[in-house]
């Protein structure tokens, strides 16, 4: 048996509230003639007679009381959830789930991780930081950040966070007993820190000055997947480390690392938030974007 469209059991429920077809008809900003209409489509398709009518007065049948005992407190519950649901779409509230790089997690979602939260008390925050290629779909996150806007087709990219640009560091220690690279081809004499992502791949040091772009597969004798790591190695001496110029800038900046190479390290593009090409956005996600994308004064 075909259901009747939840339309319709709205008016049957407006009429018997009423006891009056022209009052539930104002109250639903309808013609008379068109809520009765309603009415008799309503009752042919649940084959029932719901209302004894006159022309002074309609009354519930004994069926139609039935149904408006069973349905009335239903329909008050979808008609709440769905108010509760456009309240959640005006005030951010729920979980947002994030997949990110470890790098960006610390240069990205850190520095406004208090915030975020502070400002939205009724979100939840998760970060899963993860350097493989992940499907934040199938995954159940709500959304991801890289750092290419070559993305799926698929997909809506957001510039985030602060430019990225990389910096080749080594202790004072190391430099005391090999000299400086004065361009990228002299790492080939220098023992690197090499990175290993979760593919299996090597990272290749990445330069550009003047138009050039120069690529460098290093070698050294230790092999990191993680930036932490590396950063401890390159400040014990082990060899050079090719990391984001940030996450750096302290130790550069008290002498504890000493940065070579400056100027083949051009600015790069910002990361990117990515998330599935959809028109109700959650407004989580919406409050997430607007406080980390890139705009006006952004660094």
């Amino acid at each position: 048996m075909a259901l009747p469209a939840s339309s319709a059991l709205e008016t049957f429920l407006a009429v018997a509230r009423h006891g009056s077809f022209r009052k539930a008809a104002a109250e639903r900003n309808v013609s008379p003639s068109a809520l009765s209409h309603v009415i008799r489509g309503l009752e042919e398709t649940i084959d029932v007679r719901l209302f004894n009518r006159t022309s002074r007065s309609i009354r519930l049948t004994e069926a139609g009381e039935h149904l408006l005992r069973r349905i009335g407190p239903a329909v008050g519950d979808i008609a709440d959830a769905i108010s509760e649901a456009r309240a959640v779409r005006g005030r951010p509230a729920g979980l947002l789930r994030l997949n990110v790089p470890r790098t960006a997690a610390e240069l990205v979602v850190r520095p406004v991780m208090a915030r975020f939260l502070a400002a939205y008390p009724d979100v939840r925050l998760e970060v899963v930081s993860d350097d493989g290629l992940v499907d934040i779909v199938a995954a159940g996150f709500d959304a991801g950040i890289r750092p290419s806007a070559r993305l799926a087709q698929d997909m809506i990219a957001v510039p985030v966070g602060p430019q990225r640009r990389f910096a080749v560091v080594g202790a004072p220690a190391y430099f005391a007993r090999h000299e400086k690279p004065r361009a990228p081809q002299d790492l080939h004499a220098h023992a690197c820190i090499e990175r290993r992502y979760p593919s299996g791949t090597h990272y290749s040091w990445e330069f550009a000055r003047d138009g050039e772009v120069i690529e460098v597969e290093v070698t050294g004798r230790l092999i990191v997947d993680d930036t932490v790591l590396m950063m401890t190695a390159a400040l014990e001496g082990v060899g050079l480390a090719h990391v984001y110029e940030r996450i750096a800038a302290e130790q550069i900046a008290n002498g504890s690392l000493t940065r070579v190479l400056e100027d083949w390290c051009p600015v790069l593009p910002y990361f990117y938030l990515y998330y599935p090409g959809r028109r109700q956005v959650p407004a989580p996600l919406r409050a997430f974007i607007d406080m980390i994308r890139v705009g006006p004064g952004s660094a």
